[in-house]
């Protein structure tokens, strides 16, 4: 199965004018205003090209980006991209409206990304293939701090007393790191504990127990003021037709 990918796609002149349109920074020139009104569109077109989008609902008004990173050749701040937040609103088609937000982010005219939060909710592109779990994101940084070392799965498990099939699952993601195992990594790749907790997200766990994850669940809402109801799990389900999910 291949992932959704909405991005790998060319800017229209049009957008990419309305993408660059930041009157909130302070400029030498003052920008010429920019037509808007292309974003919604744009927008509706990414988000219904997700199978599982409800067409219903539509990105109804938006407001002028904001430069997050941008393109430059400068010696002090080399950046090939440009990726800016563009906040607005998504309407149903009973009159509903949810907060919205868009992160875009484009090379010259071409799209690379594409995410989006809707109300709680963020929508963007998948590391795993469709059908497979996502990694947990500890593991990229594993990864790279045991290659930066030179320190092979063999040598890492050795020095934690660990499987090296445990290794392995906290290097590829496949398991989300335990403050202990975070915690005799550090010790054994010579990293402060504190700082590798907080890479791995860890740090308040390692507070407040070593040898047990604290473990949480979404807050309920009350009265039907979400278009996002939760299973027994904490897991989100939409209810009904009130929901941009079908």
């Amino acid at each position: 199965m291949r992932r959704v990918d909405v991005a790998e796609r060319t800017l229209s002149p049009a957008v990419l004018k309305a993408l660059t349109y930041w009157p909130g920074v302070v400029h030498a020139v003052e920008p010429a205003p920019a037509d808007l009104a292309v974003l919604p569109p744009f927008f509706n077109d990414l988000l219904g090209e997700l199978p599982w989008w409800n067409s219903r609902w539509r990105v109804t008004q938006v407001e002028p980006a904001h430069p997050r990173e941008v393109a430059s050749d400068h010696d002090r701040q080399k950046n090939r991209f440009t990726e800016v937040s563009v906040p607005g609103t998504l309407g149903g088609d009973a009159g509903q409206a949810l907060p919205f937000f868009a992160r875009v982010r484009f090379q010259d005219d071409r799209l690379l990304r594409f995410q989006a939060k809707i109300a709680e909710m963020v929508v963007a592109p998948a590391l795993a293939e469709a059908g497979t779990p996502e990694p947990h994101p500890f593991g990229v940084v594993l990864r790279k701090l045991m290659d930066n070392r030179g320190v092979s799965v063999t040598e890492l498990a050795r020095q934690t007393a660990r499987s090296m099939s445990t290794i392995n699952a906290a290097r590829t993601g496949w398991h989300n790191p335990h403050p202990v195992l975070v915690r005799e990594i550090a010790r054994a790749l010579g990293i402060p504990e504190a700082d590798l907790a907080a890479m791995a997200g860890t740090a308040s766990a390692t507070t407040t127990s070593a040898t047990t994850e604290p473990t949480s669940r979404p807050r309920r809402r009350r009265g039907g003021t979400s278009p996002f109801a939760t299973t027994s799990d904490g897991t989100p389900r939409p209810r009904g037709n009130d929901h941009p999910f079908r």
